[in-house]
């Protein structure tokens, strides 16, 4: 016998996701580097120091977290009592990857008497070996927070420790990781075409390498970038970010145009993040249908992480 099921379109499925919001009391939240059609259905779209701060004050019973699994386990660890889905748990990051927690523990043994700063880019359990966490819009001003002859470890993303050292002047000691995305930008082949578009502004996050922020025009979080393009009066921008900003940048500002920065390899499309393209529409109606993957937190790991995250969001208001 045939199905009478309905297909699994589109449309169908932003209807029956938008029941099952309404049935089970479910926000969707997305970062600014998912898919366009994420980012249409979700109820908050943000970085990711706006996820955590709303992920904190919702009284939503469930929160899909469409983003990377750290978002969801930074989400769990705040709202323990919630029930925390994630549309694909493979869906990792490779910055949070360089910092294995084992490592990490076993380096900051090895410098005592160090304030230990975390990028919110890592597991729960580096989070747990952790004073502060950060995210790229507030890690200046915490670090700008805690006394100048302050001893700081900064971990993982190298390059953005190495931006807030040259802005603050501080010589923090650096754990060497990366974001595989924006370490992979190419300096030549965007100076190429800044030659192409003159007027453009040059827009570039802080996990890429120093020289790419010696030549941006303003350098800043996902969410900073945009503010910039929307009270800036350049008509083109070159985004040097993942390029799934462009979406909310082009709907905040539809006179002007967005280019997205191109990476070394011009055969592949590595200005996108695929951690970030594994949430699909059909993975987010499944999640909500099924009430699965959900994200767990041991609690001892949980009890020890939520204290960084927690100073975090008191110095950065």
């Amino acid at each position: 016998m045939e199905s009478t099921a309905p297909a699994k379109s589109p449309q169908w499925l932003r209807s029956e996701i938008e029941r099952l919001k309404k049935e089970k009391n479910a926000l969707i939240m997305a970062h600014y580097y998912t898919r366009d059609e994420i980012q249409e259905i979700a109820d908050f779209i943000g970085d990711s120091l706006a996820l955590a701060r709303q992920a904190a004050r919702t009284d939503a019973d469930v929160i899909v977290m469409c983003g990377v699994h750290f978002m969801g386990e930074t989400a769990k660890i705040l709202c323990p009592d919630k029930k925390v889905l994630i549309p694909d748990t493979a869906a990792g990051c490779s910055l949070a990857n360089s910092c294995d927690p084992v490592e990490f523990e076993k380096f900051v043994k090895e410098h005592p008497g160090h304030t230990v700063i975390s990028y919110v880019n890592t597991s729960a359990a580096v989070k747990a070996h952790t004073d502060i966490v950060v995210t790229s819009g507030n890690a200046r001003k915490i670090v700008e927070k805690l006394p100048a002859d302050e001893k700081i470890i900064f971990g993982p993303d190298h390059n953005l420790g190495e931006y807030i050292n040259s802005v603050t002047g501080r010589q923090m000691l650096l754990w060497n990781g990366a974001c595989h995305v924006h370490d992979r930008f190419s300096l030549d082949r965007i100076a190429g075409m800044k030659r192409e578009h003159p007027q453009a502004k040059i827009l570039v996050h802080p996990e890429c390498r120093r020289p790419l922020q010696l030549i941006a025009d303003k350098v800043g979080s996902t969410a900073a970038l945009l503010d910039f393009a929307q009270h800036d009066d350049a008509p083109e921008y070159i985004v040097v970010t993942e390029s799934g900003i462009l979406f909310e940048m082009r709907r905040k500002c539809p006179g002007k145009t967005f280019l997205a920065a191109p990476a070394e390899d011009a055969e592949c499309q590595c200005n996108q993040c695929d951690y970030m393209k594994m949430n699909t529409l059909e993975k987010v109606y499944e999640t909500l249908r099924d009430g699965e993957p959900e994200i767990h937190v041991d609690p001892e790991v949980a009890e020890k992480a939520v204290r960084p995250i927690k100073r975090m969001l008191e110095m950065s208001e």
